[in-house]
């Protein structure tokens, strides 16, 4: 385990610096608990929209809230003081327009102190990326398998497998690039064509499920830590079974109670 040695919160244009001197690392939070734990392990944390499936159990992320990517990114800020927290735009609150996406992404910058924000983004939004970016609002494009777009896709499935939608999601990376986006998260594409858009690029690739020539890498905490059920994805190494020390002492918990050797309140409050 390494830590890193920062005395402050990393900034973005420090994360767009580490392309090609070091290996970017980033895991998800959207409680207090798990971000003050990563905090000093993590370069950046990702408030990810899939906090609807991780935290609320819902069938995909198409349901999350603008309001609960607000509450999620503040608790996470307020908890953490190195690492630069990004937080997903929710479906629907940034595709209709230039103004609908800086209203909503400005909103979640100035009630939740985050550092940037993360869009999916194919050629068709990437005059958005530009108009947030000239209007000061970072912006990490997400390319590739884009959860927001599986009813279009067909359900959560690699990308990039053929020459022809391989050169999209090129063609997606380089136009979201040129309009200004610091940052290319890459998910579920291609080793080969991850790799070349690394390659091409200027700027950090983030990989999850992509190639491992990524610029670096970002897990699910949940998934990681065997918190994730049965929605585990192939590429996810499992480094630890956290569900089965909270089945364990909740278990002990609860025949503690049964039997009656739970302390009582005299005990407990030195009474």
């Amino acid at each position: 385990m390494s830590l890193h040695i920062r005395t402050q919160r990393m900034t973005v244009p420090e994360l767009v610096a580490m392309k090609g001197q070091q290996k970017i690392v980033s895991l998800t939070a959207y409680t207090s608990a798990i971000a003050k734990l990563i905090d000093p392990l993590v370069d950046f944390i990702l408030v990810g929209d899939s906090t609807a499936m991780v935290g609320y159990g819902r069938a995909s992320t198409l349901s999350m809230q603008l309001e609960e990517i607000i509450g999620h990114t503040r608790a996470v800020v307020d908890s953490t003081r190195l690492a630069c927290v990004i937080a997903d735009m929710p479906f629907g609150s940034y595709q209709e327009s230039h103004e609908q996406a800086f209203r909503n992404c400005a909103q979640v910058l100035a009630r939740t102190g985050c550092d940037a924000v993360k869009l999916e983004a194919n050629q068709a939004l990437a005059g958005t990326v530009a108009f947030l970016v000239a209007r000061g609002i970072p912006v990490m494009a997400h390319v590739g398998l884009m959860p927001q777009f599986v009813n279009v896709m067909g359900g959560f499935k690699a990308q990039g497998l053929t020459a022809q939608t391989g050169a999209v999601i090129a063609e997606d990376a380089r136009v979201n690039l040129e309009a200004g986006a610091f940052s290319l998260l890459l998910e579920g594409v291609a080793e080969g064509v991850a790799r070349q858009i690394t390659h091409d690029s200027d700027k950090p690739t983030i990989g999850i499920g992509a190639s491992p020539a990524c610029d670096g890498q970002v897990l699910v905490t949940e998934d990681l830590l065997g918190l994730g059920g049965e929605r585990l994805p192939r590429f996810v190494k499992q480094y630890a079974d956290v569900g089965a020390v909270i089945r364990e002492a909740c278990g002990q918990f609860a025949d503690d109670v049964r039997h009656g050797r739970f302390p009582e309140a005299r005990h407990c409050y030195g009474l």
